[in-house]
């Protein structure tokens, strides 16, 4: 079986050497590329499988990696977004890959940002997932996000509080699902990112601003590259009111809001997020 016929369960790790380090990566179908960052303590393992496969059927290549120094990569481990940034950079140079949808989930979409800002040249697109905008929010984060995110082994309930929302009984539902699929792989699994490490750049607090990146903010103003933003209306982390407060400043932001979803939209609606990028990318240029 190729590389372009395994699905997102089956996908090999791969690796490319890039500026002293390696990178792993995974990649599945054939097509446009997407570049997907992964979230605060996460690795190529933590991405739901039916997402990712709905995104290889509606024609994209999808490639998930690991950041330097984590999971299956290796040299120095930084969460800063610029440098989780010129990881993604770096991967899409050491691949050759031209006209790519770069995409972030949480920490990871602020990544994706700073490559708009810092490394457009070869984008055509972002998606954005469950993330904050640069500069002043309307709205903070709550308490209940970093209580729970610094738990080093976190079950079943922890997972709906920090990606789902709990006082609905389909988005728990949509949990129980997305958590059975995530657990599909058994083989090749990355390995886990150190919780005392990660948990140290968390902090154990909200902050005002989220993102602290005024550069960033004045790239997004002036941008012509389309930026598609995915969220549930209940994000404890990054709520999706600070990016509705910047309506009219982000001239090619849309943004796709879910009722009654947490900081996982797309683990909870997969297909229908699937389908809404592939819309994005097709109809904007």
């Amino acid at each position: 079986m190729s590389t372009t016929e395994h699905t997102a369960i089956t996908a090999p790790n791969q690796f490319v050497e890039s500026k002293g380090r390696r990178l792993a990566y995974r990649s599945i179908g054939t097509g446009k590329p997407i570049v997907l960052c992964a979230r605060f303590r996460g690795n190529m393992d933590v991405w739901d499988p039916a997402f990712l496969d709905a995104l290889a059927a509606r024609g994209f290549q999808v490639i998930t990696f690991d950041y330097s120094g984590l999971g299956l990569s290796t040299g120095e481990k930084d969460y800063s977004p610029v440098a989780l940034a010129k990881d993604a950079n770096d991967l899409i140079e050491a691949l050759d890959l031209k006209g790519v949808v770069i995409s972030g989930w949480s920490l990871g979409g602020l990544a994706a940002q700073v490559v708009v800002a810092m490394f457009p040249q070869r984008l055509s697109h972002a998606v954005l997932i469950g993330t904050s905008p640069p500069g002043p929010n309307v709205k903070p984060a709550e308490q209940l996000f970093y209580d729970t995110a610094s738990i080093p082994d976190y079950g079943f309930e922890h997972e709906v509080i920090l990606f789902f929302e709990p006082r609905s009984q389909a988005s728990r539902e949509a949990a129980r699902r997305s958590v059975d699929r995530i657990a599909q792989r058994t083989e090749g699994r990355s390995v886990p990112v150190p919780v005392d490490w990660a948990v140290a750049y968390l902090g154990d607090k909200p902050k005002s601003p989220l993102f602290p990146a005024d550069p960033i903010l004045q790239a997004l103003k002036v941008t012509t590259l389309p930026i598609l933003h995915v969220a549930g209306d209940h994000d404890i982390i990054f709520p999706v009111e600070n990016w509705y407060a910047l309506n009219q400043e982000l001239p090619t932001v849309q943004l796709l809001t879910y009722p009654r979803a947490g900081h996982g939209p797309h683990h909870e609606y997969p297909e229908a997020t699937a389908e809404h990028i592939a819309t994005f990318v097709r109809s904007t240029s």
